[in-house]
Formats: C-alpha cells, structure tokens, sequence
C-alpha cells in the first residue's frame, strides 16, 4: 500500500481525540507481514502503538506521531465529508490530512520499504499515539514510560508534525516554546454601579493586572528563540446587570517563553504580580497555574544535519532551523534522545477543508526514505 492510500484509509477512521476508531487496525494490518514487532500500550483508557524493527541493542532511529484528530466543527461547511480521505484533483481531503496523518502513512511506508532493502545492522521504531491534539498526558509519555520499563533503545527521533510555513521543505523545527496558562479568580466586592466607592471592582482590578503584566515585553528573544508572549485570552463575569459591580472575575493568560524562563520562574512572577495588585485594589486574587510544556531545542548537530540533507535532496529547499509554534510531543522525546520536527506546509491544519497535495505525501515519504537509508550507511560506515 502507498501512502497517499494509507493516509485515505487512515482519514476515514473517526479518529477525534482521544479515540484511535480502527487507525491502529489499519496500521497493525500494514505490518501484518513484516520483520516488525507490534506492541499496544495503554493507559488511562488511551490506546498508543510502538512498532520495532532490529535488535533494540543496534543503533535506533526513530519516528513519532498521532492519528487523533481535532473536531471537525460542523460538517456542513465542508466541501466533502471530512472523514472521507476523498482526493479532488491532486489534494486529498480530511481532517488529520495535514495534521498529521499523512506524516504517519509516510513514515510507515518508508520505514517498511527500507527494512525490505537493507539488512538488520540498525534498527527502526516507531512511536504512535492518539493523545496528542488532547491533553498529551497518556501517549507519547505513556510509550516513553514503557520504554524505560522494557530498556527499548532511541538514539535519534523525527516527528513529523506539519513545519513548514509556505513551501514544502522550508523550515525543520529543532525545538519550541514553553507552554503556561494561568487562571486568575479575582473577588471584589459586589455593589451598585452608582455608589462604586463602596465596592470593589473585579473587572477593574483584572484591567490593572493585564497592565501589569503586559506594559513591557517578557524578553528580547534568545539564540534559538523569537522573544516570549503572553497573551490575554479570557475575561468573563456571570453578571447580565447593567448597573451592578460583580464580586468576581475569571481571567485567563497564556504564556509561550523561551529558554530565558522555567515554567517556574514565570509562575514565581505571575504570583508576585497577583500580590501586587492585591494590595492595589484590595481585591482577594486565587491563581492556578498549568505547565503543559518546558522549552527545549535540539542543536544543530548530526540529525537535523541528516534530515536538512535530505530535505535538500527532494525538494531543492535549503530548509530553516526554527523553534516557532505551538507545543508538540517532541517535548517528552527531547528527554530521551535529539529530537527534530519535518514535516508538511501546515496552512490548513485544523482549517475547514483540511487537505494536502498528494504530492508533498509522496515527497515525505521519500525524504523519510532517505533519512533512514542514509542512517543506514552511517551506521555500516562506522561498523568497519
């Protein structure tokens, strides 16, 4: 099976986080009759899938990725059903065809054609979750914890999230921000709009801290990293009156930092200016803070080296090193062995109308192709 087929049959599969709905029977069914050994993990009710190629003691390479899925929103404003996989002209459309499930066919295909071409001096693994787009915590740690229970080998990873901002083959992801959302529960003192000075306002006390903690940049940036952000992303009462000052207020922020910050020095900051603007106001300020992500980045070194060269190969792009985006589970690999992202133009992910040209499937195969072939040639080299 191609993978242009693969990914078809793979967008068919209902797959809406966390639920995997027949993709893993589509993959165990690809490798039915290959040197591959198929072990599901589970945990917490969340399915996951590790497939090995070769001894675990040989030099590993590896590749990640997830077959859950976004909700596809109303289907209605589809052009075709988006669990359809159909291809119009040279696009196949779907949801998960850009992100990411035709990373996953690529690199299924490509690591079955290299295991039939070369003998077993190193070997392939493969990482495949379905709790990614979700709350990330039972996938890809739970594959790594087990990992780490049975001394299963990785020396170098690709994920093939979508990287590249316009061209296919223009930007490899070596690392990404971290990820931080606070919660703020502000309570004032509830009373009449006409006698303000005898209440406290939330509202105006939540406007205080947004200043506060917005009136000047988090950083510059780094070596490796675009400077941080926090952004504003909720600030929501349950009063419906016009002339009534509410008790409390729920704010939210989200903060993606760089290597400048832990997730525990910005949440030491945002309490302090919590305090700050308690004292101010005299308003009470509860925080809850969520740290979904530290930041990390691979250097530049042998694999991003490896897959830029074989970037270059296929698409004549000489590929930017970039830790721009969003979160990934590349953030739990990093901590087993480097760690790079490759994969397609990523412009319609999670977009109505998901869809990619078949030809950048085919392309990634290729590429992915290349990558373990040269891997390959590394290892034999080095054998001698």
């Amino acid at each position: 099976m191609n993978s242009i087929n693969l990914t078809s049959q793979l967008i068919k599969c209902h797959s809406v986080t966390p639920k995997e709905a027949g993709t893993f029977k589509v993959i165990k069914n690809l490798f039915k009759n290959t040197d591959f050994n198929i072990h599901e993990i589970n945990k917490n009710g969340i399915k996951n899938l590790f497939l090995r190629w070769g001894s675990k003691h040989l030099p590993t390479f590896g590749f990640s990725g997830h077959i859950d899925v976004v909700t596809p929103g109303e289907i209605s404003d589809w052009k075709s059903n988006p669990f359809s996989g159909e291809i119009i002209g040279e696009e196949i459309y779907g949801r998960g065809s850009v992100d990411m499930k035709s990373a996953v066919a690529a690199f299924c295909t490509a690591a079955i054609s290299i295991s039939q071409k070369t003998p077993p001096i190193f070997s392939i693994v493969l990482l495949i979750t379905s709790d990614e787009e979700g709350k990330a915590q039972d996938g890809t740690k739970a594959i790594l914890e087990w990992m780490d229970k049975k001394n299963e080998r990785i020396d170098f990873c690709v994920v093939g999230e979508p990287t590249c901002p316009e061209k296919f083959g223009d930007m490899i992801k070596i690392g990404r921000k971290g990820s931080l959302t606070g919660y703020f529960s502000i309570l004032g003192k509830q009373g009449h709009s006409a006698y303000p000075h005898l209440a406290i306002n939330p509202i105006h006390a939540s406007m205080k801290l947004i200043n506060l903690l917005t009136n000047k940049p988090l950083d510059n940036g780094s070596k490796f990293f675009e400077p941080s952000t926090l952004v504003t992303t909720s600030i929501s009462t349950t009063n419906k009156s016009n002339n009534v000052i509410p008790k409390n207020v729920e704010m939210i922020v989200n903060i993606r930092f760089n290597d400048k910050h832990t997730g525990k020095k910005i949440s030491d900051w945002l309490k302090q200016c919590a305090k700050n603007i308690e004292h101010l106001t005299k308003t009470k300020i509860n925080i809850k803070i969520s740290i979904s992500g530290e930041p990390f980045f691979s250097k530049p070194g042998y694999l991003a080296k490896l897959v830029k060269e074989s970037v270059k190969k296929y698409t004549g792009i000489s590929a930017n090193f970039s830790t721009t985006g969003g979160t990934s589970d590349a953030r739990y690999i990093i901590k087993k062995c480097p760690v790079v992202e490759f994969g397609l133009v990523g412009k319609k992910m999670h977009a109505v109308d998901e869809s990619v040209q078949t030809s950048q499937i085919i392309g990634l195969e290729n590429i992915y192709s290349d990558i373990l072939n040269k891997f390959y040639l590394d290892v034999k080299k080095d054998r001698k």
